[in-house]
């Protein structure tokens, strides 16, 4: 009666076998580990010497049913070990791309149902006003929510709910937040500076743009709350002050003086 342990061994020698036909000798290394898959089949693990793979290694499956004579060779593949060099995890284009990725020519669609973005006519955008439309606003909303977009009068879309607090509050926490150094040392807060320029909208409640050339932020969004040294009203303390000038010195020597020497 043939034992367990020969059942193995002529398993692992099956398997090993297959593993020559397929790949040769000579990248092929020692038998590792046999891993129960199922009542009757396993998976034997061979040392990979292949070059280029250093910690991968060869998974031959094998199955015998009980009452099966000779094992069946089901699968032979190249799998990674835990030392193994492996490519990292793959992360779709969208998720990869990083403010700044975008070079001349490049496309960056945004889907039809991107959260951010709203029809214009759901929203009566004031960028879409007239001077006249502008002076009463109130009045004119329910024309700008007509189908002016469908008749291509305006911007198909604009930014919906989620978009715009999405965007504040990245912009909030940013380097153009209050809570970077250069704000926190800053003499007084952005909302009181006279290179502000306000926005329209509901953003304009917390934020503008700079239009110091002088700033850090020039021609960049800033928070209410955000500051720089660049401020309009910035003073200079007493000690940052240059020292003052020395007292004129009056020169009292005469021509007739020089003459003498």
């Amino acid at each position: 009666m043939i034992t367990t342990e020969e059942l193995a061994g002529a398993a692992v020698a099956a398997a090993r076998t297959a593993l020559l036909e397929q790949v040769g000798e000579a990248f092929v290394g020692d038998h590792d580990q046999s891993v129960a898959e199922d009542s009757g089949v396993f998976t034997h693990y061979f040392g990979c010497t292949q070059p280029g793979y250093p910690g991968w290694r060869w998974a031959v499956t094998v199955a015998q049913p009980e009452g099966q004579d000779a094992p069946t060779i089901d699968e032979v593949v190249l799998l990674p070990g835990d030392d193994a060099i492996t490519a990292p995890a793959w992360i779709p284009w969208r998720e990869r791309i990083k403010p700044g990725d975008l070079s001349p020519g490049d496309l960056l669609p945004a889907d039809e149902d991107d959260p951010r973005l709203a029809p214009t006519y759901l929203t009566g955008d004031p960028g879409d006003w007239t001077p006249a439309e502008a002076k009463d606003a109130a009045a004119e909303r329910a024309g700008i929510k007509a189908v002016a977009d469908e008749l291509g009068l305006g911007r198909a879309r604009v930014l919906s709910i989620e978009g715009r607090d999405s965007a504040a509050q990245r912009w909030y926490d940013g380097e153009q937040g209050p809570d970077v150094p250069l704000a926190q040392s800053a003499p007084a807060q952005c909302y009181s500076c006279g290179f502000l320029v306000q926005l329209a909208g509901p953003l304009s409640r917390g934020f503008g743009v700079c239009a110091n050339e002088f700033a850090n932020d020039d021609g960049r969004v800033v928070a209410h709350k955000h500051g720089c040294g660049a401020h309009s009203e910035a003073q200079l303390r007493k000690k940052q002050l240059p020292p003052p000038l020395p007292d004129p010195v009056f020169d009292t020597v005469s021509r007739s003086d020089l003459e003498d020497f």
